[in-house]
C-alpha cells in the first residue's frame, strides 16, 4: 500500500462526501504489531535503525522495512515513525532488499523449493536486490522463458509440501493470458504447493521506478510495436538486434541499487514468494 499525495484530482470526486481521515501516526516501539498488506507479513517491532524498522514474525523471522506509510494495525493503515527516544544498535549492515545482512553465515545447501521467473531479466533483477536473502535461505531462482508451458513444467517438477514453487509473472491483470494460466494452476493438483503471483507491469523493466532513469513515467508504447523495442526507440537507444536489447536492460539494471529503486507492486510480490517457499 502506498500513499501518493499528488495523484488525486480535487474536482474528480464528490466534494460533499466526508473526507477519509489520514492514517494514524504510530511510534515504532517494541512489541507494536503491524502487517505489511503487500506481502501479508505480520511482525512485532523489535528495533529501529536509522530510517528502517525491524519486524519479527511468530516464527522468529526478521525483516526490515522503511519507516513511513504502508503498514496496517488491526486492518487500519498507519504511518510508523521512529520513537522519540531511540536507542538503536549501531554497526548493522542492511542488504539491498532492506533486510539485515548476515556476514558470518555458512553456505546453505539449496532447498528443493524454487522460485520461477519468466525471463533472464527478471532473474537478474531479483538476484541484484534479493540475492543476499536468497543465498541465506538457500533458494534458487530459475527463469522459464515465459509461462505458456507452466503447467507442463510443474508436472515435471512435481511440487510437494517440502518442494514448493513460487512463480513471478509479468502483466498479471484481469482477463490476461497470464491470469488464465494462474487460475488454472490454482485449480490444479499442485494448488497447495504452488503460488503464482504477479505485478501489473507489461515487463519487469517497468518494475524499476522511472525516476531512476531521469523520466517522470515510462513511455506508452502503441499496440503492434514490440514493447522493449518501442521503449528503446523512445529513449533513442539502439534496438535492431537482441544484443541491443540486452545492453538496454543492463543500462536500466545499473540504475538499481536497492529495493528503494523498485515499485511497491513488484517488491511485495517477491517478498511474498520468498516467504512462501521458505515456510517450514
Amino acid at each position: 500500500m502506498t500513499y501518493d499525495r499528488y495523484s488525486a484530482d480535487v474536482l474528480s470526486s464528490d466534494w460533499k462526501k466526508p473526507k477519509t481521515p489520514p492514517p494514524a501516526i504510530v511510534e515504532a516501539t517494541d512489541d507494536v504489531v503491524v502487517e505489511m498488506p503487500d506481502s501479508g507479513f505480520v511482525g512485532a517491532v523489535v528495533g529501529v535503525e536509522g530510517r528502517m524498522v525491524k519486524l519479527e514474525d511468530r516464527r522468529g523471522k526478521v525483516r526490515v522495512f522503511p519507516l513511513g506509510p504502508g503498514f496496517l494495525i488491526d486492518g487500519k493503515p498507519v504511518v510508523l515513525k521512529a520513537p522519540a527516544k531511540l536507542s538503536a544498535s549501531k554497526g548493522r549492515l542492511i542488504s539491498a532488499s532492506g533486510s539485515i545482512a548476515v556476514t558470518d553465515a555458512k553456505a546453505r545447501v539449496a532447498r528443493a523449493s524454487r522460485i520461477f521467473v519468466e525471463g533472464r531479466h527478471d532473474a537478474e533483477l531479483v538476484e541484484k536486490v534479493w540475492g543476499h536473502d536468497l543465498r541465506i535461505e538457500g533458494v534458487v531462482v530459475e527463469y522459464i522463458e515465459g509461462v505458456d508451458h507452466l503447467e507442463e513444467l510443474l508436472v515435471e517438477f512435481a511440487p510437494g509440501p517440502r518442494k514448493r514453487v513460487g512463480v513471478l509473472v509479468d502483466h498479471l491483470v484481469k482477463n490476461s493470458k497470464e491470469s488464465r494460466i494462474a487460475d488454472a494452476v490454482a485449480r490444479g493438483p499442485f494448488a497447495k504447493d504452488v503460488l503464482v503471483v504477479g505485478h501489473p507491469f507489461i515487463d519487469i523493466w517497468q518494475g524499476v521506478k522511472p525516476q531512476r532513469l531521469g523520466i517522470k513515467a515510462w513511455p506508452v508504447i502503441p499496440r503492434g510495436i514490440e514493447w522493449k523495442h518501442g521503449i528503446c526507440e523512445a529513449f533513442r537507444w539502439p534496438h535492431a538486434e537482441q544484443a541491443d536489447i540486452a545492453r538496454a536492460w543492463q543500462r536500466i539494471l545499473s540504475r538499481v541499487e536497492s529495493y528503494s529503486d523498485l515499485e511497491p507492486e513488484l517488491l511485495g510480490r517477491v517478498e511474498q514468494l520468498i516467504d512462501f517457499v521458505t515456510a517450514e
